[in-house]
């Protein structure tokens, strides 16, 4: 007897087999998790459009997995309305990122080194330090240095005080708590207040300064470097000798250094 079509095809196309269900699995826990890995690879924050697809949710459903992560302090919502990881109160920042930054960042950097002839340093914000990522060294004999790796102070030095300055103030005491607040020169800001007080100009003005406050003789300004949601994730410097100062023009170089973060920022865009 011949075989039924309907037989035939069963036996070309097999049934997959069904995974067997697992009781005590709650998927709504495992969509949270798997949304914490999503912004914790991601070298920006992410839309809600955007989270809802690579998590193939619903925007609706979406939205309550993030707003509970958020009330629960896993991850904070930008002033933009996109999503961000946090890692004990603080975003993490990916290496592709920082690599990118650095790639980026490089033509700028050596410019502003050949119009002031001053050494010039790139710094990020990670977890719970900022750290210096890229150096482009003064050609004059006599100079300032920097050195990759360094962890720098958010008190004292300019990046690290630009960098803190545009964090939201949890984050910034978080970083003041790790690093401590340690007087380096007789001009290191200790005070609680005082320190407080400088941030918000530093915000305000766009810029930030070191006036022998973490090296004597060296002066340092820095200006701040987002990233393409907004986010102050980064900070450029230069750190003229004091004695060379008047001879490069303080404003000038503070116009230099926020032009070329500004221009840093835009191509972080593209």
């Amino acid at each position: 007897m011949g075989k039924s079509k309907t037989e035939t095809k069963a036996a070309a196309f097999p049934a997959k087999p069904r995974k067997k269900k697992d009781p005590y699995y709650l998927r709504a826990v495992g969509k949270a998790l798997e949304a914490l890995e999503i912004l914790r690879r991601s070298p920006g924050a992410l839309s809600l459009a955007e989270m809802a697809s690579r998590l193939h949710l619903t925007k609706s459903s979406t939205l309550r997995v993030l707003h509970t992560l958020e009330v629960s302090r896993h991850l904070r919502k930008t002033e933009y309305g996109r999503y961000a990881a946090m890692g004990n109160g603080c975003r993490e920042i990916s290496p592709e990122f920082v690599d990118r930054l650095i790639q980026v960042s490089t033509g700028p950097l050596k410019e502003l080194v050949r119009e002031f002839r001053e050494t010039v340093g790139l710094a990020v914000l990670y977890e719970n330090h900022i750290e210096v990522v890229s150096v482009v060294e003064s050609p004059e004999w006599a100079r300032m240095g920097n050195t990759v790796g360094r962890i720098l102070p958010p008190h004292a030095s300019a990046l690290g005080k630009c960098i803190a300055a545009f964090q939201p103030e949890a984050r910034r005491e978080n970083l003041m708590r790790s690093y401590g607040l340690v007087r380096f020169t007789q001009n290191t800001i200790v005070d609680e207040l005082k320190l407080k007080e400088q941030y918000e100009r530093i915000s305000a003005r766009g810029y930030s300064t070191d006036e022998e406050e973490s090296t004597l003789h060296g002066h340092c300004y820095a200006a701040p470097v987002t990233s393409p949601d907004g986010d102050v994730v980064a900070a450029i410097s230069i750190s003229p000798l004091l004695s060379r100062v008047p001879l490069r023009g303080r404003e000038k170089m503070i116009e230099g250094v926020m032009r070329t973060a500004r221009a840093i920022s835009e191509a972080l865009k593209a």
